[in-house]
C-alpha cells in the first residue's frame, strides 16, 4: 500500500493517497493504546498487532515496544529477528529484515526521500534490505534502497548510502567496509 500520489505539490497537498493516510492514522492509535505502552516481554501481542495490520513477521521476532513502525503492511521479518527500543522503522517503501538479523536500539531505516532535483520536490520510496544475521548497531543511519549483505556489521552512528557487502564489519560516515566479519568457532 506505498499510495504515493505523484505531481503534487507537496507543500499544498498530500503525497499519500486518502486510503493509505487513513490506514496509518488508524495504525498510530493502536500503536499509542495497544503497542507503545506494553510490557518488554510481550512481543507475542506486537507481533500479532503488526500481522493484523498486515506485517509479515516470522517465528520468534522481537520487537520492543517503543520501536516505531510507520506502515506495518511495508515490514517483512523473518524468523527471530529483533527490532530494539526507539528504531524509526521509515517504511513507505517496503523494509525486509532478514532471518536472526538485529536492529539496534536507535537505529534508522529510511525507505523514503525527496527528488530535490524535482520542482515538486517529488517524494521517493526505496526498499531496503537487511540481511540474515546482519546487525545494524546503534543509532545507525540506512538510506532509502540500501542492501546490507548477510551477517554485515553496521557499526554505531554509522550513515548507510550505499548497499554493504556480506560478512563484514562496516561502519563510517559515509559508511565503508572495514574487515571481514568472522564468527569464532565455541
Amino acid at each position: 500500500m506505498n499510495s504515493i500520489i505523484k505531481n503534487t505539490d507537496p507543500y499544498t497537498q498530500p503525497m499519500f493517497s486518502f486510503g493509505n493516510r487513513t490506514a496509518r492514522a488508524i495504525w498510530n492509535l493502536f500503536y499509542i493504546l495497544f503497542f507503545r505502552h506494553t510490557p518488554i516481554f510481550f512481543h507475542g501481542w506486537r507481533r500479532f498487532l503488526l500481522k493484523f495490520f498486515g506485517a509479515e513477521i516470522g517465528k520468534h521476532c522481537h520487537i520492543y515496544p517503543k520501536a516505531k513502525i510507520w506502515a506495518p503492511w511495508n515490514l517483512i521479518m523473518g524468523d527471530y529477528a529483533g527490532i530494539g527500543n526507539d528504531v524509526n522503522c521509515y517504511n513507505m517503501a517496503e523494509i525486509r529484515i532478514g532471518e536472526k538479523a538485529v536492529i539496534s536500539q536507535g537505529a534508522h531505516l529510511c525507505a523514503g526521500t525527496h527528488d530535490y532535483k524535482s520542482p515538486k520536490f517529488q517524494l521517493v520510496a526505496k526498499p531496503i534490505n537487511i540481511g540474515a544475521k546482519a546487525w545494524i548497531c546503534t543509532e545507525a543511519f540506512i538510506h532509502p534502497g540500501v542492501t546490507i549483505g548477510e551477517g554485515a556489521v553496521i557499526g554505531a552512528r554509522s550513515v548507510v548510502t550505499k548497499d554493504m557487502p556480506k560478512w563484514t564489519v562496516c561502519s563510517g560516515f559515509p559508511c565503508e567496509p572495514i574487515k571481514n566479519r568472522v564468527i569464532k568457532n565455541e
